[in-house]
């Protein structure tokens, strides 16, 4: 049995002190670029394309949503939405870049900048991307009211609940330098407990929003679609026994099969398979021509 400490009822050997400092080289994966400061750490310019959308990303989940809607709202025929996609590779820090820092003051992927406004136009934080576009372009988003605030709440449902899948159970079950058996319980409970809430509304809606495909079912997929799909953290879909949640898996294959979908999460991915690698993206083109497997991965 683990001794507890009397005054806290902590595991002995562990004490919060009263004032916490900063150990840097936690041992943890991202220890190199963690820090609990902000600003930038470097001069860098971000690099402008031709388009008037500037996105300046990674194909983690929350960098997957906006190229899918971009990819989506071109399908769609929004010519406007033409975009250049530039590459933020945060394993090695460049979202402390002061451009980068200008466009984000919170220094996470990912970025739009708007040159089409009379002043570019900063966007920052995924589902606030993703509802400027929507918006924008009048498009993803139902119109009438009960649609719309459907969609927008499931938005927001996913902006408070990906943290929790995330940055506590993907942490602590593929990323953490040790197992920690009360952390990872923790939050697989309350992933599961995700999965169940979306399990049970999709068993009476064909999408999020109901029968309209929209920025909630883009926000959500990419995190709970891709784990779903066993496309997340390895072994996570089994430990979290996903193929139980048959309502969820019947929407996340739906959307996967997306041909927009399937472009939009190519776009600023430098991981996995080259053939899904579009490192940066400024022309439909570029899904044909342009992929690691085509070019090499210098």
């Amino acid at each position: 049995m683990t001794e507890k400490s009397p005054e806290n009822n902590f595991p002995a050997g562990y004490e919060p002190a009263d004032v916490w400092e900063w150990e840097k080289g936690n041992g943890g994966q991202f220890a190199n670029i963690n820090r609990p400061i902000a600003g930038p750490t470097h001069d860098k310019e971000l690099p402008v394309g031709k388009h008037p959308l500037q996105l300046y990303s990674l194909a983690t989940p929350n960098g997957q949503k906006v190229g899918i809607l971009l990819e989506e709202l071109l399908a769609a025929g929004h010519t406007g939405a033409e975009y250049d996609a530039w590459l933020i590779r945060i394993g090695e820090g460049q979202q402390f870049g002061s451009d980068f820092v200008k466009a984000n003051p919170n220094s996470k992927i990912p970025a739009l900048v708007d040159h089409s406004t009379p002043e570019p136009t900063r966007v920052f934080e995924s589902g606030s991307i993703l509802l400027y576009l929507a918006e924008k372009f009048g498009a993803f988003l139902p119109k009438e009211h009960k649609g719309r605030t459907e969609a927008i709440n499931w938005l927001f449902w996913q902006m408070a609940s990906g943290p929790y899948l995330g940055g506590g159970f993907g942490h602590f079950y593929a990323y953490a330098p040790i197992h920690i058996k009360y952390a990872i319980d923790r939050f697989a409970m309350e992933a599961k407990r995700q999965l169940d809430v979306l399990d049970r509304h999709l068993a009476e809606n064909q999408y999020l929003a109901g029968s309209e495909y929209s920025i909630a079912d883009i926000a959500v997929w990419p995190w709970y679609g891709n784990l779903a799909r066993g496309q997340s953290y390895p072994k996570a879909d089994v430990f979290l026994d996903v193929k139980s949640y048959k309502h969820l898996q019947r929407w996340a294959a739906e959307i996967a099969e997306r041909p927009a979908v399937k472009r939009g999460r190519m776009v600023n991915k430098a991981t996995g398979e080259l053939s899904e690698q579009l490192h940066e993206r400024h022309d439909a083109s570029d899904f044909d021509t342009k992929t690691q497997d085509k070019i090499g991965t210098a």
